[in-house]
């Protein structure tokens, strides 16, 4: 069987730690205990919700109109990624085993993605946020979060980064395929007991996707169905991840090394809101409550907030919350000023211009 790699809060900590008195506290009050109970009610409701739209699927046939439940498909399909995000962290219960089937069946049979793949890089992210060279969400990619990077950028890749704020949107249309054509490739790097577990279950979601799809509509009402599901999913779950970190502090890779404390509360920026933030951005809106206690069930993040903000003031840490479209906004102008050196032409001048134009 394929192994579960859960992300979890230090247990212990060396005496005198700036992040040992807020974890006793946390456990004093019990909030590091699991919830099994709510994730039982929160898992059936989901299922139940997800097979209802499938029927309905079934119901409206093949019609346009099918295309109207794309979206209700795409919301339930993100609470399905935001259970599979919690089994990895070992949020739901401290059995691994368990933790693990839940995975596999919520990401990759039921979303095609597959847990492995999301977990190693997962795992990377949490040990070290917006670290340059340790967090694989920073890294190099379709995206840059550096001017450093962004100088380094040649080609279609340089008039990308120039224009990546305006375009990072646009760009989460393709995530959601994008998470499964990445699963089949971390498939070579797995162990082949775990490669063919998660290869098959990764199999079956895309063969039953298909021909639940063609059975139900047409080849040409399938295949957009399917894109635009996906479209969607991709950009629910950029929106859901994307205000998190970008725009936050970057740790000096040469500089001095932080604690947990504040490796985890100065990378992260929250979300305000009520209970339907929390329920649309699957508690990921309580990021420096995550970040610090990612064993934490979700119900209790809300619960530890006072506590964490308390503690973060005591120890003159900025804490750092504002709402979502702010989070959207700083995080946009974050990227823009990367790139703004190829704008004004300032950097890869002995390269030239991609345009041509004199340098």
């Amino acid at each position: 069987m394929p192994q579960a790699a859960a992300v979890a809060e230090p247990t212990t900590v060396t005496p005198g730690s700036d992040f040992a008195p807020l974890l006793r506290r946390a456990r004093d009050r019990g909030l590091l205990e699991r919830r099994a109970g709510w994730y039982v009610l929160e898992i059936a409701a989901n299922l139940l919700a997800t097979a209802a739209v499938v029927v309905g699927l079934v119901l409206v046939g093949d019609s346009w109109w099918a295309l109207t439940l794309a979206l209700p498909l795409t919301v339930l399909w993100a609470r399905t990624a935001f259970v599979g995000h919690d089994a990895g962290h070992a949020q739901i219960t401290g059995d691994r085993r368990v933790s693990l089937v839940i995975s596999l069946v919520h990401s990759d049979l039921l979303l095609g993605m597959n847990q492995a793949w999301w977990n190693d890089k997962h795992v990377r992210h949490h040990a070290n946020p917006n670290h340059i060279d340790k967090d694989p969400d920073v890294g190099v990619g379709a995206l840059v979060w550096t001017r450093k990077q962004a100088e380094q950028r040649e080609g279609f890749a340089r008039r990308l980064t120039r224009n990546q704020a305006r375009l990072f949107f646009p760009m989460l249309l393709l995530e959601g395929i994008a998470l499964k054509i990445s699963g089949f490739q971390y498939l070579r790097r797995q162990p082949v007991r775990a490669r063919v577990a998660e290869g098959s279950l990764l199999v079956v979601h895309l063969v039953g996707y298909v021909a639940f799809l063609l059975a139900v509509m047409s080849p040409g009402k399938a295949a957009v169905f399917a894109l635009v599901h996906h479209a969607l999913f991709g950009l629910h779950l950029g929106m859901a991840f994307a205000p998190n970190h970008k725009g936050m502090e970057m740790p000096d890779p040469d500089g001095e090394r932080w604690g947990h404390l504040r490796r985890q509360v100065v990378t992260s920026r929250n979300v305000r809101g009520g209970l339907l933030t929390d329920w649309f951005l699957g508690g990921l809106n309580y990021q420096i409550e995550h970040h610090l206690f990612p064993s934490m069930a979700r119900p209790n993040l809300r619960l530890v907030q006072p506590l964490v903000r308390a503690h973060c003031e005591e120890q003159g840490l900025p804490y750092t919350e504002t709402g979502l479209i702010d989070s959207y906004r700083q995080a946009l102008t974050h990227m823009h000023d990367v790139g703004a050196p190829l704008r004004t032409g300032r950097a890869g001048r002995s390269a030239g211009t991609d345009r041509g134009e004199p340098a």
